[in-house]
Protein backbone atom coordinates (compact mmCIF):
# COMPACT_ATOMS: atom_id res chain seq x y z
CA UNK A 1 0.00 0.00 0.00
CA UNK A 2 1.24 3.60 -0.87
CA UNK A 3 1.20 6.41 1.54
CA UNK A 4 -1.18 9.19 0.99
CA UNK A 5 0.89 12.33 -0.43
CA UNK A 6 1.53 15.26 0.81
CA UNK A 7 -1.89 17.69 0.46
CA UNK A 8 -3.44 21.00 1.02
CA UNK A 9 -6.78 21.38 0.97
CA UNK A 10 -8.98 24.50 1.69
CA UNK A 11 -11.89 24.94 3.96
CA UNK A 12 -14.45 27.19 4.22
CA UNK A 13 -18.17 27.41 5.11
CA UNK A 14 -20.05 24.99 3.89
CA UNK A 15 -23.32 25.21 1.15
CA UNK A 16 -24.26 21.89 2.22
CA UNK A 17 -23.62 22.55 5.46
CA UNK A 18 -26.34 25.61 5.12
CA UNK A 19 -28.62 23.78 3.23
CA UNK A 20 -28.78 20.68 5.50
CA UNK A 21 -29.17 23.28 8.51
CA UNK A 22 -31.98 25.31 6.28
CA UNK A 23 -33.80 21.95 5.65
CA UNK A 24 -33.93 20.97 9.40
CA UNK A 25 -35.10 24.50 10.39
CA UNK A 26 -37.75 24.28 7.40
CA UNK A 27 -38.72 20.71 9.17
CA UNK A 28 -38.98 22.38 12.30
CA UNK A 29 -41.30 25.69 11.13
CA UNK A 30 -43.59 23.40 8.92
CA UNK A 31 -43.79 21.30 12.45
CA UNK A 32 -44.53 24.43 14.15
CA UNK A 33 -47.19 25.73 12.07
CA UNK A 34 -48.97 22.23 12.09
CA UNK A 35 -49.24 22.57 15.40
CA UNK A 36 -50.51 26.32 15.63
CA UNK A 37 -52.99 25.02 13.42
CA UNK A 38 -54.40 22.59 15.99
CA UNK A 39 -58.03 24.36 17.84
CA UNK A 40 -57.37 25.14 21.60
CA UNK A 41 -53.33 25.08 21.59
CA UNK A 42 -52.72 28.27 24.17
CA UNK A 43 -51.52 31.48 22.94
CA UNK A 44 -48.22 31.05 25.75
CA UNK A 45 -47.55 27.29 24.15
CA UNK A 46 -47.48 29.10 20.67
CA UNK A 47 -45.19 31.89 21.80
CA UNK A 48 -42.93 29.76 22.88
CA UNK A 49 -42.99 27.30 19.90
CA UNK A 50 -42.64 30.40 17.58
CA UNK A 51 -39.49 31.96 19.71
CA UNK A 52 -38.21 28.54 19.77
CA UNK A 53 -37.91 28.36 16.04
CA UNK A 54 -36.71 31.83 15.46
CA UNK A 55 -34.14 31.30 17.78
CA UNK A 56 -33.10 27.96 15.78
CA UNK A 57 -32.97 30.09 12.71
CA UNK A 58 -30.91 33.09 14.62
CA UNK A 59 -28.58 30.22 15.89
CA UNK A 60 -28.12 28.16 12.87
CA UNK A 61 -27.46 31.54 11.07
CA UNK A 62 -24.47 32.89 13.14
CA UNK A 63 -23.19 29.29 13.51
CA UNK A 64 -22.62 28.95 9.35
CA UNK A 65 -21.37 32.72 9.16
CA UNK A 66 -18.72 31.68 12.29
CA UNK A 67 -17.55 28.74 10.35
CA UNK A 68 -13.82 28.25 10.21
CA UNK A 69 -12.18 28.94 6.80
CA UNK A 70 -8.21 28.09 6.47
CA UNK A 71 -6.27 25.08 4.92
CA UNK A 72 -6.25 21.83 6.02
CA UNK A 73 -2.62 19.91 5.63
CA UNK A 74 -1.18 16.64 5.54
CA UNK A 75 2.49 16.09 5.18
CA UNK A 76 2.14 12.55 5.35
CA UNK A 77 3.10 12.55 9.22
CA UNK A 78 0.75 14.57 10.80
CA UNK A 79 -2.39 16.98 10.21
CA UNK A 80 -1.86 20.98 10.54
CA UNK A 81 -4.72 23.36 10.31
CA UNK A 82 -4.26 27.23 9.59
CA UNK A 83 -7.15 29.71 9.58
CA UNK A 84 -6.75 32.32 7.18
CA UNK A 85 -4.40 34.96 8.98
CA UNK A 86 -3.01 32.83 11.70
CA UNK A 87 -0.42 30.56 12.04
CA UNK A 88 -0.66 26.49 11.64
CA UNK A 89 -1.50 24.29 14.23
CA UNK A 90 -0.88 20.61 15.18
CA UNK A 91 -3.46 18.36 15.48
CA UNK A 92 -5.64 15.11 14.34
CA UNK A 93 -8.72 14.67 12.53
CA UNK A 94 -11.69 12.14 12.38
CA UNK A 95 -13.86 11.28 9.84
CA UNK A 96 -17.43 11.66 10.75
CA UNK A 97 -19.14 11.96 7.59
CA UNK A 98 -18.26 10.69 4.22
CA UNK A 99 -20.54 11.23 1.14
CA UNK A 100 -18.28 10.90 -1.44
CA UNK A 101 -18.06 14.29 -2.67
CA UNK A 102 -18.85 15.49 1.11
CA UNK A 103 -16.29 14.88 4.14
CA UNK A 104 -17.66 16.67 8.05
CA UNK A 105 -13.85 15.97 9.85
CA UNK A 106 -13.54 16.47 13.57
CA UNK A 107 -10.32 18.52 14.15
CA UNK A 108 -8.65 17.89 18.12
CA UNK A 109 -5.96 20.56 17.93
CA UNK A 110 -3.87 22.24 20.75
CA UNK A 111 -6.34 25.28 19.89
CA UNK A 112 -9.42 23.11 20.76
CA UNK A 113 -12.17 21.43 18.52
CA UNK A 114 -13.49 22.09 15.20
CA UNK A 115 -16.16 20.75 12.91
CA UNK A 116 -14.76 20.74 9.29
CA UNK A 117 -16.45 20.69 6.09
CA UNK A 118 -14.50 19.68 3.26
CA UNK A 119 -16.21 19.83 -0.60
CA UNK A 120 -15.00 18.41 -3.26
CA UNK A 121 -15.97 21.65 -4.93
CA UNK A 122 -13.05 23.36 -3.17
CA UNK A 123 -10.37 21.62 -4.73
CA UNK A 124 -11.84 19.37 -6.83
CA UNK A 125 -7.96 18.72 -8.31
CA UNK A 126 -6.63 17.52 -4.76
CA UNK A 127 -9.76 15.60 -3.29
CA UNK A 128 -8.50 12.49 -4.21
CA UNK A 129 -5.54 13.11 -2.54
CA UNK A 130 -6.96 14.22 0.95
CA UNK A 131 -9.76 11.51 0.55
CA UNK A 132 -6.68 9.39 0.32
CA UNK A 133 -5.01 11.31 4.10
CA UNK A 134 -7.97 11.17 5.91
CA UNK A 135 -8.38 7.25 6.02
CA UNK A 136 -4.21 6.72 5.98
CA UNK A 137 -2.08 6.40 8.89
CA UNK A 138 0.92 7.90 9.39
CA UNK A 139 4.08 6.68 8.70
CA UNK A 140 5.31 4.10 11.80
CA UNK A 141 8.86 5.67 13.17
CA UNK A 142 11.30 3.45 12.27
CA UNK A 143 12.56 0.82 14.91
CA UNK A 144 15.75 0.14 15.92
CA UNK A 145 17.99 -2.23 14.06
CA UNK A 146 16.95 -6.12 15.62
CA UNK A 147 14.27 -4.99 17.72
CA UNK A 148 11.40 -6.97 17.17
CA UNK A 149 8.02 -4.64 16.68
CA UNK A 150 6.01 -6.44 19.50
CA UNK A 151 9.14 -4.88 21.95
CA UNK A 152 8.33 -1.21 20.69
CA UNK A 153 5.89 0.65 23.65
Amino acid sequence: MHDAPSVNYPVGRSRWAAALAGAVWLGGAAVTLLWSAQPEVAAWRLAIGWTAVAAAALFSWRAWRAAPGGVLAWDGTAWTWARHGAGSVRGDVQVALDLQRLLLLRWHGADGRLWLWLERGSGRERWDEVRRAVYSRARPAALPAGEPPAAKP
